[in-house]
């Protein structure tokens, strides 16, 4: 047994877990600091993905802990983690195609009156009132994310770009505590990729979110994320500021090779 910080939103503790004979995350720990927005690298293979997945819920752990708010959450499926403020974004955007942003936002709250049949036949006016409110909020997030111009398009028609912003405002139609980023850089111009950086800062400063971002876009990684946690072989290899990682000799030589030097893509 051990104990959790108040400081920390995030424990894991000795996690371990393989598919048939490969270890893809071995005996790894690591904390994530309450209001903090932590990057996780490595080089491919390295585990980062796993490493999600078995925070999240959408997989289940070999071995290890797992704490979150000082509650073991460890193996519970990723709905019920929803629930608690833990949400996780996915390199390939998850939006619905067919409906537009407004209404891709509106999907997001569970649990709505008009969920049930019996509500919707017999209590139109609680479902209506609850409808007004999350479209409002809805709304809000849009504004935010400045997607106002694209509130009545079809999600399926968006850019990435524009479908990482929309993920990110899902995130926010359930005020989530922790959001688990997997590459929000990927595949992004660099002009949407500075809305998005802006908008994790916004949110991580006004509103208190939580945020552990896994990136290979070092300039990315160093305007927005302290501390940065480099895995490799499935473990944490190092943990430090963006600048002290990119002079860290063992982070060079699982990157590079020996004699190289990490440099912020352009």
């Amino acid at each position: 047994m051990f104990m959790q910080s108040d400081s920390n939103i995030l424990q894991v503790k000795n996690l371990s877990k393989s598919f048939g004979g490969l270890k893809a995350i071995s005996d790894c720990s690591l904390k994530i600091k309450k209001g903090s927005i932590t990057g996780i690298i490595g080089p491919n293979g390295s585990g980062k993905t796993t490493l999600f997945n078995l925070i999240s819920g959408n997989l289940k752990s070999s071995q290890g802990t797992i704490l979150f708010n000082n509650e073991d959450i460890t193996n519970i499926p990723s709905y019920e983690l929803f629930s608690k403020g833990v949400l996780r974004t996915f390199q390939i955007a998850h939006e619905f195609t067919n409906l537009t942003v407004l209404e891709n936002l509106m999907m997001v709250p569970g649990g709505q009156s008009g969920e049930k049949l019996v509500n919707a036949l017999f209590k139109p006016s609680l479902v209506k009132k609850e409808e007004i409110k999350v479209k409002e909020k809805a709304l809000k997030v849009i504004e935010f994310l400045n997607l106002k111009h694209l509130s009545n398009e079809l999600a399926g028609n968006l850019s990435g770009g524009q479908k990482k912003l929309l993920e990110l405002g899902r995130t926010m139609m359930v005020d989530a505590k922790l959001v688990l980023l997997d590459e929000v850089g990927a595949g992004v111009n660099r002009t949407l990729l500075k809305d998005i950086g802006s908008a994790i800062l916004r949110l991580n400063k006004e509103q208190g979110y939580t945020f552990c971002m896994i990136e290979h876009d070092m300039e990315f990684i160093s305007r927005l994320c302290n501390p940065v946690i480099v895995l490799a072989e499935g473990a944490v290899l190092f943990e430090g500021t963006p600048d002290e990682v990119k002079r860290n000799e063992k982070v060079i030589e699982s990157y590079l090779g020996r004699g190289s030097k990490i440099k912020d893509e352009n």
